[in-house]
């Protein structure tokens, strides 16, 4: 049984993104008339990027449509979402990234930094309350490190905190991923 939405977290390399199209993978294959759609939300600033995001898309299973939306993430669930269809967000910590610490501002002068992501998150969260189809969101946990020596680095630290609390809060099941592993946190059964 599919929870309605789940939120998976877990450090760099932990499995998350393996973990969460397994899932999707499964339930594509439980009925004919069941749909797949990865919302990614990565941005490709640099080569290095380029490839992981590449490498992203070579891994997925055959039958995923994949969706490509940096920052309007509750507009593209709203679109993408619909029942029997599965959307897996991959992933929430890029999504911040892309409000918190815009890399393309930095090299676009003429567009100003956005200052409203609590008001995209409560978007966010409006909308996945409302979505008929279940809803796979994939992010990172990296409070459990060292304290950041800067400003904005802990800013962005405590504001991913908060997000995955929020998330957690949304979803019925919640899995942390550690060396690959699954470790249930929250499930509704």
């Amino acid at each position: 049984m599919m929870a309605a939405h789940q939120l998976i977290v877990g450090g760099q390399r932990s499995g998350k993104s393996r973990h969460a199209e397994a899932l999707a993978l499964r339930w594509l294959r439980a009925a004919a008339t069941h749909r797949v759609s990865v919302l990614a939300t990565a941005a490709a600033h640099d080569e290095e990027m380029r490839q992981r995001i590449a490498r992203h898309r070579a891994d997925r299973p055959a039958g995923f449509a994949t969706l490509e939306e940096q920052r309007h993430l509750s507009r593209a669930l709203a679109a993408a979402d619909a029942p029997g269809h599965l959307v897996l967000v991959d992933c929430l910590t890029l999504w911040l990234t892309q409000w918190a610490m815009p890399v393309a501002e930095m090299f676009d002068e003429k567009r100003a930094p956005a200052h409203d992501w609590p008001a995209q998150a409560a978007l966010f969260f409006e909308v996945l309350a409302k979505t008929p189809g279940p809803v796979v969101l994939v992010g990172n946990e990296i409070g459990l490190g060292v304290i950041p020596l800067g400003r904005e680095v802990r800013a962005f630290v405590d504001a991913l905190g908060l997000l995955n609390q929020q998330a957690a809060q949304a979803c019925e099941r919640v899995t942390l991923m550690a060396a690959g592993l699954p470790l249930t946190l929250k499930d509704p059964r």
